[in-house]
């Protein structure tokens, strides 16, 4: 008997998954996600105000349009826990297939509404809207805590800054992708061609890329180290409670250490579209740009998001995640206040702001794809990392482009104040940074917050 047991041990281990294919999944999952994520936020600024929420008054359209887009960063928290609470449960692969499964049929049935110009639909078709964008925000709730813990679990040691970089290269790949479309659509049809049926198209492709990313994830086994949690029965009957019993304070400390780093990207996207298209003779001016042209230079900057995303690897894991963040955070509350300066100079200023602020992005945002999921014990990992991240992007995110533009109404129409908040979050993170430890040579796989299973 002892024969056959011997092999049999011997092989189980071998059963991991291959890098390659963990590069993969974390990467086109969460490229997928900010895809479909994206392709609202724009179509939030381009052409929901006169869709969904028309009305005499332009700026309150707008601001009906993005108080629509925030509904998904309320829904994010609850999606947090959720799929928090099945990552942490059932394990990583099948919540991550579900998690992109709810996002990608809540964008595609976007794809479908009438909108609010439809006789009989007025009220009913913002309803459904609203509905679908919370959809999104449960799914992106569940997906890039698990895509993140998918790269770093299975991460060989001392690369686990590194690999914890592929799930946020989603964000800036699912940027240029979204915007390219929109893009594409803007310069072969006609304003009319557009706004009646043109921006569907980029909705209603995102189920090609969600049969992908669904295709790449079910070839996908369990990570080594939930595979320990199970083998050593502490799976967490309820983490949500576990992990305000064990890591409360590293939720607290985790969401404000993303504070910055939500503000800065949507006000470097949402904001700077919204600003930069704006005719400068406007009640709220703005610099004028064509639509087509300012994408051209936000897909341009995003270019350097995507690459400084990569660079922040390898310096968080020579320098520590701490002291890497300490530096690019001090370094986002001097941009906040150049907003003025730059969006005033002319074409070289604006492209400047652009590319300097996608680049603290990259480098801020890189190394939380490690930095969170250290933060929290393996049997409640996936919640923990989740509610710190997506509380994050309520504080951080999904108020930014309503309080920027009403700091933009303040300031009669200049960016300075915008500025000024950007800077105020900023300072925020660097307590929430210098409040913290290191994380980078901690026990990862066998870190457990106790044998809490039942």
């Amino acid at each position: 008997m002892s024969s056959t047991s011997s092999p049999a041990s011997s092989t189980s281990p071998a059963k991991t998954n291959p890098r390659s294919r963990v590069i993969f999944a974390s990467l086109i999952g969460t490229s997928i996600e900010f895809y479909d994520f994206y392709v609202y936020a724009t179509a939030a600024v381009l052409v929901f105000p006169a869709l969904f929420f028309p009305s005499d008054d332009p700026t309150t359209s707008l601001l009906a349009s993005f108080a629509a887009f925030g509904a998904a960063f309320v829904a994010r928290p609850i999606g947090s826990i959720v799929f928090g609470h099945f990552g942490d449960r059932i394990g990583r692969k099948g919540t991550l297939v579900a998690s992109l499964l709810t996002m990608g049929i809540a964008t595609v049935l976007i794809g479908c509404l009438p909108t609010a110009l439809t006789p009989g639909w007025e009220i009913l078709a913002p309803a459904l809207l609203v509905l679908m964008r919370f959809a999104q925000g449960l799914g992106l709730g569940g997906e890039w805590s698990g895509a993140a813990l998918l790269a770093t679990e299975n991460a060989p040691e001392g690369k686990r800054a590194i690999y914890g970089t592929f799930p946020q290269l989603g964000a800036p790949i699912g940027f240029i992708v979204a915007n390219g479309v929109f893009l594409i659509l803007a310069t072969t049809l006609s304003d009319e061609q557009f706004l009646s049926w043109g921006w569907r198209v980029p909705f209603l492709a995102s189920a090609v890329l969600v049969i992908i990313g669904l295709y790449v994830r079910f070839k996908l086994i369990e990570t080594p180290a939930f595979q320990k949690v199970k083998e050593s029965g502490e799976v967490a009957s309820l983490p949500l409670a576990a992990v305000f019993k064990s890591s409360w304070y590293n939720v607290i400390l985790g969401t404000f250490i993303m504070l910055a780093t939500y503000t800065l990207f949507y006000l470097m996207t949402t904001y700077t579209l919204t600003y930069g298209t704006t005719p400068t003779d406007a009640a709220l001016p703005g610099l004028g740009y064509a639509r087509n042209d300012f994408l051209v230079m936000l897909i341009f900057g995003v270019v350097f998001f995507g690459i400084f995303t990569l660079v922040s690897g390898p310096l968080a894991e020579r320098f520590g995640r701490r002291a890497h963040l300490i530096v690019v955070t001090c370094a986002i509350i001097v941009f906040g206040f150049l907003f003025v300066p730059l969006l005033g100079g002319g074409d070289i200023g604006v492209n400047a702001l652009l590319v300097i602020g996608f680049t603290l992005m990259g480098l801020t945002f890189g190394p939380m794809g490690a930095l969170l999921p250290e933060l929290f014990p393996t049997n409640v990992r996936y919640t923990g990392s989740a509610i710190s991240y997506n509380v994050a992007s309520i504080l951080g995110a999904a108020v930014a482009p309503f309080i920027a533009v009403w700091l933009w109404t303040v300031a009669d129409g200049s960016p300075v104040l915008v500025g000024i908040y950007l800077s105020t979050m900023g300072v925020i993170t660097l307590v929430a940074l210098l409040l913290s430890k290191e994380t980078r040579d901690l026990e990862y796989t066998a870190n457990t917050s106790g044998k809490v299973s039942r």
